[in-house]
């Protein structure tokens, strides 16, 4: 099988070092500047438990040099996929299989069948360019449940989690998928076969929606957080407007925010990604996560009055910091 990994950051890096260690796949990175240098002259890095991988790949930044896979891995920002996915196009044939390893909703979550009229988010793919190049029918949904960073270009270090929730897009698991998921569990991931993978992807949603940018606002961790009545307060009130949301768009939430912030409580002192994302300067993924939400929520013309605000704070903060692009302009 030909495996492309379409930025190998944490995530794509984990995934292209767990796939090509097993010898069992051809792998190759899409991949540019310090990160492409690395993985030439060092090949895929990743350290998991006591455990050292190093094994050769072939990179480029030109997806034409790398051609048609069987699987298309993508694992970068959701603020970068816009821009990515025209240049895609000569990584995908008719057989393709496209795995999204990223945060947030994805392009595709409101136009398959569900209880509703599809519509696109334009909060996440602002200009269809999206839906244009990467096609629903050969898109397989994941929630990915992994903990890694990069503590220099091209290489990985695992921290927690091994897990990976796959479906299709389109609803159910074919055996196509089953093909896919099979070569993922051989290369040592924990894999979860969904028949509703639209549900798992917004009760993660459910989950990160508040902490994330809230973290991000104060520059607080968890536990610190949780431990303010207040900030937990709001907290819980987005999650039930969430999850009214999520129950008018099929995807209910079985879970009470207190419960959930149990679950989160057992973390301890942990940042956010989207706090380490201000801490390093990087724009942070908004739209994906409190954006698609608040827009889901309007299309229905439903009341969100927390996700609003937390939208908009959290918007205006990274735009004073040059972390989320400014509103167009004629």
């Amino acid at each position: 099988m030909k495996i492309g990994i379409a930025g190998a950051g944490a995530i794509g890096g984990f995934l292209g070092a767990s796939l090509a260690r097993t010898g069992e796949s051809e792998v190759c990175a899409l991949a540019r500047g310090a990160t492409l240098m690395a993985l030439r002259n060092r090949g895929w890095r990743l350290e998991k438990g006591g455990d050292r991988i190093e094994t050769p790949v072939v990179a480029s930044d030109n997806p034409m040099e790398l051609g048609e896979q069987d699987l298309l891995i993508i694992a970068v920002k959701g603020t970068s996929l816009p821009e990515l996915a025209p240049h895609l196009c000569p990584m995908i044939g008719p057989q393709t299989v496209i795995l999204p390893a990223m945060n947030g909703i994805p392009w595709w979550f409101c136009q398959v069948d569900g209880p509703f009229e599809p519509f696109s988010l334009r909060s996440v793919d602002p200009q269809g360019q999206i839906a244009d190049s990467l096609p629903t029918a050969q898109t397989l949904g994941c929630v990915v449940h992994i903990g890694a960073s990069c503590p220099e270009p091209g290489a990985v270090k695992h921290a927690q989690g091994n897990e990976l929730i796959i479906g299709n897009a389109t609803g159910g698991v074919s055996e196509r998928t089953k093909d896919i998921t099979g070569v993922l569990a051989r290369a040592g991931l924990d894999i979860r076969l969904s028949n509703s993978i639209r549900n798992d992807i917004w009760f993660k949603l459910w989950g990160n929606l508040t902490m994330n940018p809230v973290s991000a606002l104060t520059g607080a961790t968890l536990d610190r957080l949780l431990d303010d009545p207040l900030v937990t307060e709001f907290c819980s009130s987005a999650m039930r407007e969430a999850a009214a949301v999520g129950t008018k768009i099929g995807c209910p939430v079985m879970q009470e925010p207190e419960d959930r912030h149990a679950i989160t409580r057992k973390l301890g002192a942990f940042k956010t990604s989207m706090l380490q994302d201000v801490e390093a300067g990087r724009a942070i993924e908004l739209d994906s996560i409190v954006g698609a939400a608040q827009e889901i929520g309007r299309h229905f013309d439903m009341s969100t009055p927390n996700i609003d605000a937390l939208l908009g704070l959290t918007r205006l903060f990274a735009r004073v910091r040059g972390l989320y692009p400014e509103p167009a302009t004629d």
